[in-house]
């Protein structure tokens, strides 16, 4: 982990420590960390998750990737690579206003999934990893998704309505050795959410936490209750703990973090004043 006044930055990738029977919780500035490589008593043996954070509380913005590759962790570990390459860059991009920032993010990361270096490197590695982007940027939050990791939104005005997920779990898409980009129509989803007045709690996670036998973690509505009265850490530590007592085999790595807007938010043209 590097830090600097404005900026903490912070990558990891399953190959260099596994955290296969134990539980890693770190704060990398609002931003909790949790990892779990899954129970050797289930047959676990590696962990091919992976991710990357930058946040800058001055300017505002977290931006993240989260990955959770197959068969090894060398897709994960190319993407991390490649990320970090374009950090300058990236950064330059969230120092816009937020509109040209969101634009300007999303160009730098097509433009590197798409372009022939990149999709050559990929072609030499063994095994794909699903990718999910995120950047949030004042009361904004887009994403990009490649494949099944999974982006949460928590907030009173939303979870009234159902809305929890942001993004759909998408399979048969990933980047590596088969690569979504590779087809004639690269295959990704993105979007963009306004947050809500208030709390809004931001989670990604990969596939384990909702594949863990013995849990409702499939409902989004039972992730969002594990933080109901705790800190941010402590709802995923909780969540951890559980998969760890569930006896989960696929390793789980969370991001979670709270953001507060003070302005109001968009309301219907025909709500009473």
């Amino acid at each position: 982990m590097k830090t600097s006044k404005n900026q903490t930055s912070f990558n990891w990738v399953g190959s260099e420590k596994h955290f296969v029977d134990q539980l890693d919780i770190v704060q990398i500035g609002p931003v909790t960390v949790g990892r779990f490589g899954g129970n050797s008593s289930t047959g676990q043996t590696k962990n091919e998750d992976g991710c990357v954070l930058w946040a800058n509380a001055v300017e505002d913005w977290e931006f993240t990737v989260l990955l959770d590759a197959h068969q090894t962790a060398e897709s994960a570990e190319l993407v991390i690579a490649e990320i970090g390459r374009l950090e300058t860059t990236i950064n330059d991009a969230l120092k816009l206003p937020v509109k040209q920032a969101f634009s300007q993010l999303s160009e730098i990361l097509l433009a590197m999934f798409d372009s022939e270096r990149f999709k050559a490197r990929c072609s030499e590695v063994q095994g794909e990893t699903a990718v999910l982007c995120t950047a949030r940027k004042g009361k904004f939050l887009w994403w990009l998704s490649v494949g099944d990791c999974l982006l949460y939104l928590f907030h009173p005005e939303l979870e009234a309505l159902g809305e929890l997920q942001q993004n759909h779990r998408s399979f048969y898409e990933w980047i590596g050795k088969v690569n979504t980009f590779d087809l004639p129509v690269p295959c990704f989803s993105t979007g963009a959410k306004e947050l809500r007045k208030g709390i809004n709690h931001i989670l990604l996670t990969t596939d384990g936490l909702v594949e863990c036998p013995n849990t409702d973690f499939s409902n989004p509505l039972e992730v969002s209750k594990r933080f109901d009265a705790v800190s941010n850490a402590e709802g995923v530590t909780v969540l951890l703990e559980e998969l760890k007592e569930k006896n989960v085999r696929d390793s789980t790595t969370i991001l979670s973090w709270r953001v507060e807007v003070e302005s109001e938010s968009t309301r219907p043209g025909n709500e009473p004043k």
